[in-house]
């Protein structure tokens, strides 16, 4: 039962929280994700969301999706061994590999889930008498990749946290560890880093993968269909797409917006993470209709070119009158746009005064953003026209002057 000292515990915090302005509150959708949403019963733009190529609600995966539920039903009701494997799951593993083009892939209920896996699937199978696994995180990695590691026994790894994309410190650290008894080594690292709509210097992550003998992973769930001429992701983009050992990655963003994860690599990689990945062995499969209309999706994205060309256009577009009308942004071409406030308080309340004149665009900080670096992260889509954007700057000015934020 609940005792009294922890109600009181948990209520002092969630005060805490509301009175530091750093409470996270909720608003309901009332219509389908797409570059306007009927929020408490009124249209407002839409500029929060990972729907980068406008494929939430396209007709086309609705479609699929509906196809599949009449044909296969609405879910599997098991883990993939025991008998949740649709012939679904098998054709979008082969679709994402030759997308990627990798030799294999495998299916988890979330990103999140494929980077709980990974680390401690592939770690604790090593032999620690001979010297534990050094792990390389970026500092900035996502939250799913720190709580991968944290599920890794402390005895069996070292974990070595860079300073956000110092390759030089990266180096120094590689070459500290040289004449280490190793296992593994592992660069782990974003593709794009989602508060901050940075790329990670792949390239010559690559190089120090290649000369130390590391197994280079990135999360390239931010860069999947909306980076590269192809929409391959962030190596694609940086022409490295043939150095990376291994991705993760999500159906949740760009590719449809649903749900679900995978990991990509080499077939004994892949074919290992079956055996032996709790996440994969105890949890539910992906419903057949996700797996239909993530199929969909990556075939759009590669018969419809003119999906990256109109994002990369209104990205540059939004960007660029942003820092016209007096914001800071943090630098970069990627569809997320950091526009930087300081306080968590003044974010909360530019975020609600945005809502208010009908932009939909919401505010991040600590623990989400170093204490400090609070800001909006506005969020671009190839789904938004000429007039959504220019309306969106308009209604970011009005609220930032009013706000004395500009």
């Amino acid at each position: 039962m609940y005792s009294k000292n922890l109600l009181n515990l948990l209520t002092s915090e969630l005060e805490s929280l509301e009175q530091q302005g750093k409470y996270k509150h909720e608003s309901a959708l009332e219509s389908p994700q797409g570059p306007k949403v009927k929020v408490g019963g009124r249209e407002v733009l839409m500029f929060a969301s990972n729907n980068y190529l406008g494929l939430a609600n396209h007709p086309e995966i609705v479609r699929a999706a509906k196809e599949a539920a009449d044909k296969f039903g609405y879910g599997m009701s098991s883990v993939r061994f025991i008998c949740g494997t649709n012939v679904l799951h098998q054709e979008l593993e082969k679709k994402i590999s030759d997308f990627l083009k990798t030799e294999a892939t495998i299916l988890f209920s979330s990103c999140f889930a494929a980077n709980e896996a990974f680390f401690a699937s592939l770690i604790h199978q090593t032999d620690v008498s001979s010297g534990p696994s050094f792990i390389y995180s970026d500092a900035l990695n996502h939250a799913s990749i720190i709580d991968g590691l944290r599920l890794v026994k402390k005895e069996m790894f070292v974990k070595r946290i860079y300073p956000h994309n110092d390759l030089k410190a990266l180096q120094e650290m590689l070459a500290a560890d040289q004449s280490e008894n190793c296992q593994l080594k592992i660069i782990a690292t974003d593709g794009v880093f989602s508060m901050e709509g940075e790329l990670a210097n792949l390239a010559e992550l690559a190089k120090l993968a290649e000369q130390y003998q590391a197994l280079l992973f990135i999360d390239d769930s931010h860069g999947i269909g909306a980076c590269g001429p192809s929409g391959k992701g962030a190596a694609d983009q940086l022409k490295v797409l043939e150095k990376i050992d291994v991705f993760s990655g999500t159906l949740g963003k760009a590719l449809g917006g649903a749900s679900g994860g995978f990991l990509s690599g080499k077939k004994e990689l892949i074919e290992f993470m079956r055996q032996k990945a709790r996440p994969y062995i105890f949890s539910n499969t992906l419903p057949p209709m996700i797996a239909a209309a993530s199929i969909k999706a990556i075939e759009l994205l590669g018969k419809s070119p003119e999906l990256l060309v109109k994002l990369k256009h209104n990205t540059e577009a939004f960007r660029t009158g942003v820092k016209a009308r007096g914001f800071t942004i943090i630098e970069g071409g990627h569809p997320i746009v950091p526009i930087m406030v300081g306080e968590a308080s003044l974010t909360r309340k530019f975020s609600q005064e945005l809502l208010k004149e009908g932009l939909y665009m919401v505010g991040l900080w600590f623990p989400v953003v170093p204490e400090g670096r609070a800001r909006l992260r506005a969020q671009v889509s190839a789904a938004h026209s000429t007039e959504d954007i220019n309306r969106a700057l308009d209604i970011l000015e009005s609220a930032g002057k009013k706000l004395g934020i500009i």
